[in-house]
């Protein structure tokens, strides 16, 4: 295969990318006939190991809320009333919640340097020990409770890491036409935690004894343990080991994930885009870190990515399970574990469909209708729940409603933001600024989702379900900004949505943007990055090139 060569020129112009027209799209006559990426054991392997950080954060986000109803854990940790029970106050019960999300912010910030030094595959196994650490704090308590909230603040701190280097990692190993559902499975054993340990405190919370809440907690053990040990055991990201000057590594690495031969020009093709992108990079200064904002189109790209993980937070799925259990209540089901089951049984269902969705159908369009389908449950939710529940009229009617309505958001979240989002974002930049951008974007997630889970219990007091008109809006403004924005990323190349996004594509016609059409020159085999028209004529300046 002809390996692209970059001119002086271009190397110095950041919106002059050269980019060869993939193997796996029409127009392309270098690949072997019958030859292309195979859907392989390793790479599903792959994704579903390290998605067990993702099962790791649900879980231990779904099981806190089952503890404050256990009586050993309130006995412990709550404040004792005049008649002799145990209560949590909103101040005491909303932090010990949102430490964990207050330490995985820390932990997703400080990420992006742990993978550029010590690796995308250490790097996880180093975060999955250190949620041990704060396991072993949580389960060590005995009756202070801002003990057990430092451990989970400790066991955030790895959580935190875990969502930006998992991601990262199964996007930068994974082949294209697999990659979208690889990464959206981090947001199905999301699910798959939540539900495990809905379970297992379901299965605990009648003990008298402190193991109605130390079991359940002490699971989480095993979890980081199997993590951390586990992805040992995986290659290193190709796209790292060649920055590390491995390229044979990442050759192999690329060809087994894909089913390939290491000579196959399907590899050759993807060597050369890491290369391409290498070079480009070593041609200019040494990068700083401010330039995740001012590089090349990367203010654009660092908002949306800050944007649309705030946006699956602010979407409302937290609310959803933070309010089920009273609208299962209005309805007759006075126990809150069998609510939180269903709801989760809901999530972890529809979160199938979701690999579905992410594998077959466009992002753009999947992201657009999840956010106007969301908006519409939360407006019936909001007016429902304040105008009959909340004022006593009719209310067994409106906890009908309102639960139909409930898993319909849930099932539209599944299916659409709760996966893609980890897919968009983890497709949305260029490696050079994968990792910083990515921790930056992650930690955005984490401090919406830490300021929903502290303020929610003061905000519903006050207003009760109309609180589901904030949703509402979000979920409006997400539609648009999804619009107008964001680039169809489906089955493309990491280093060609770079391309697209350096070139300015136009969102909104980006799925039928086909760089193979542009004209190629003798010297670079490849397409012409130039702000003009993409089907229109390109004349090149020959220019002198770059040997390798």
């Amino acid at each position: 295969m002809q390996f692209l060569k970059r001119t002086e020129q271009e190397a110095q112009n950041p919106a002059m990318l050269e980019k060869t027209g993939s193997p796996s799209r029409p127009g392309n006559s270098e690949a072997a006939p019958g030859e292309k990426q195979k859907i392989t054991f390793i790479a599903i392997y792959l994704g579903l190991v390290a998605s067990i950080g993702g099962f790791m954060f649900g879980y231990v986000s779904g099981q806190i809320s089952g503890f404050f109803l256990m009586e050993d854990y309130a006995r412990r940790f709550g404040e004792a009333q005049t008649d002799g029970t145990f209560l949590f106050t909103p101040v005491r019960q909303g932090t010990i919640v949102a430490m964990l999300c207050a330490g995985a912010l820390i932990g997703s910030l400080i990420a992006g340097k742990m993978a550029d030094s010590l690796g995308r595959r250490i790097g996880i196994s180093v975060s999955a020990f250190s949620c041990c650490v704060g396991i072993i704090i949580e389960i060590s308590s005995t009756s202070v409770w801002y003990q057990f909230a430092i451990g989970r603040l400790v066991n955030g701190l790895g959580i935190g890491s875990l969502s930006v280097l998992v991601p990262m990692y199964q996007s930068e190993s994974s082949p294209a036409i697999i990659r979208g559902m690889l990464v959206a499975s981090y947001q199905l054993f999301i699910t798959l935690g939540i539900w495990t340990a809905e379970m297992i405190n379901y299965g605990t919370e009648t003990k008298a004894s402190s193991a109605s809440w130390r079991i359940p907690n002490g699971m989480s053990f095993l979890w980081a343990l199997i993590l951390g040990a586990g992805i040992l055991f995986l290659p290193e990201s190709p796209r790292f080991a060649y920055r590390q000057g491995r390229e044979d590594e990442a050759r192999r690495t690329i060809a087994r994930l894909a089913g390939l031969s290491p000579d196959s020009s399907l590899v050759n093709y993807q060597i050369n885009e890491i290369r391409v992108k290498l070079d480009e990079e070593k041609s200019g200064a040494d990068t700083a870190w401010y330039e995740i904002f001012t590089g090349p189109k990367m203010f654009y790209r660092t908002a949306l990515g800050m944007v649309l993980q705030a946006g699956q937070q602010l979407t409302g799925a937290n609310f959803f399970f933070y309010f089920g259990t009273t609208i299962f209540q209005g309805v007759g089901l006075s126990n809150s574990y069998v609510a939180q089951i269903i709801l989760g049984t809901v999530n972890v269902v529809c979160t199938f469909g979701g690999l579905y969705v992410v594998q077959k159908c466009g992002r753009r369009n999947s992201l657009m209708f999840g956010a106007a389908w969301m908006m519409m449950c939360f407006l019936i939710y909001a007016f429902i729940g304040h105008f009959l529940l909340e004022e006593g009229k009719s209310s067994e009617t409106a906890g009908n409603v309102l639960i139909v309505f409930s898993c319909l958001f849930i099932a539209a979240f599944a299916t659409t933001w709760g996966p893609l989002v980890w897919a968009v974002v983890a497709e949305l930049y260029p490696a050079r600024y994968r990792a910083p951008c990515m921790a930056l974007a992650t930690a955005s997630n984490w401090l919406w989702n830490f300021l929903i889970s502290f303020f929610t219990t003061f905000i519903v007091g006050d207003i009760d379900y109309l609180y589901g008109l904030v949703f509402a809006g979000c979920c409006a403004a997400l539609f648009f900004i999804v619009f107008f924005f964001v680039i169809e990323s489906k089955d493309r190349s990491l280093e060609e949505i770079d391309t697209m996004y350096v070139l300015g594509v136009n969102p909104i016609t980006s799925a039928k943007w086909d760089g193979s059409k542009l004209p190629t020159s003798a010297e670079t085999s490849g397409r012409n990055s130039s702000h003009v028209e993409r089907n229109a004529s390109v004349q090149r300046v020959p220019t002198k090139t770059i040997e390798e």
